[in-house]
């Protein structure tokens, strides 16, 4: 089975991440959503929709794949690397990329979704954020600004600094996704949403992307992400044990 499935729409490429059970983020899936956004553009795609499973679209890295690597830093350093490149793979596409989240987005999921152009997320009890400093995590100062850059500055740290996730309705009021819709028709939605754009101009409204999305790939530089650091802080005691103690709970 494909790790991404993807389906043509026109002009509009969807790229579905399939890595069932909520596509956690390992370095296959990372490279196979790097090499599909590569090859719709090749293909001729002039939009890109990202969606994911049912009720949860990614659930983000997969850490029970990083506990297994032990203190190996290089894999460690590795798999973090491939997850930074789909990310910046997202923020440089030269089309535009809407994020179709029909469910929970948190950490790396959110992360994606930061780096798309929009956000369409499903109505009801699912939530989305940052929630880092829950399992002793620090998010990169990069990643911090990309958050920032969605919901202000202060909102933003008060988000990160609690590593509280929040349902859809408040993301939608704070400007952390766009638009909300039912949970059958957010990738719809994205292409619809997309299809609209698709009808301006395409040189001004590209060149007008490019100027706007400057900033957004300036958070994903690699000063900004400071990879050595964050792998170094995911060794940390009390990080590998708030892990753990996570995927206890979650193993209950």
């Amino acid at each position: 089975m494909p790790l991404i499935e993807t389906s043509i729409h026109g002009d509009i490429h969807e790229l579905r991440l399939a890595r069932a059970p909520v596509n956690a983020l390992n370095p296959e899936l990372c490279e196979a959503l790097t090499q599909a956004l590569a090859d719709a553009v090749e293909a001729g795609a002039q939009g890109v929709v990202l969606a994911g499973g049912p009720k949860v679209f990614s659930a983000g890295l997969d850490v029970p794949y990083l506990l297994s690597l032990g203190d190996d830093q290089d894999a460690l350093l590795r798999s973090w690397t491939v997850f930074f490149g789909a990310a910046r793979a997202l923020v440089a596409c030269p089309v535009p990329v809407v994020a179709a989240l029909a469910g929970h987005s948190p950490a790396g999921g959110c992360v994606l979704a930061l780096c798309c152009d929009y956000r369409i997320m499903a109505e009801g009890p699912y939530r989305i954020g940052l929630n880092e400093t829950q399992v002793g995590l620090v998010a990169p100062e990069g990643i911090q600004s990309l958050l920032a850059r969605m919901v202000g500055p202060h909102r933003a740290e008060r988000l990160l600094v609690a590593g509280e996730m929040v349902d859809s309705s408040e993301a939608l009021r704070i400007g952390l996704v766009d638009e909300l819709t039912g949970i059958d028709d957010v990738a719809t939605r994205a292409r619809v949403w997309l299809e609209a754009l698709l009808q301006l101009p395409r040189v001004p409204m590209l060149r007008t992307r490019a100027i706007a999305r400057a900033a957004v790939i300036d958070c994903l530089r690699a000063e900004r992400i400071e990879l050595s650091k964050f792998v170094a802080g995911w060794m940390e005691p009390d990080t590998q044990a708030a892990l753990r103690a996570m995927l206890a709970r979650i193993g209950k």
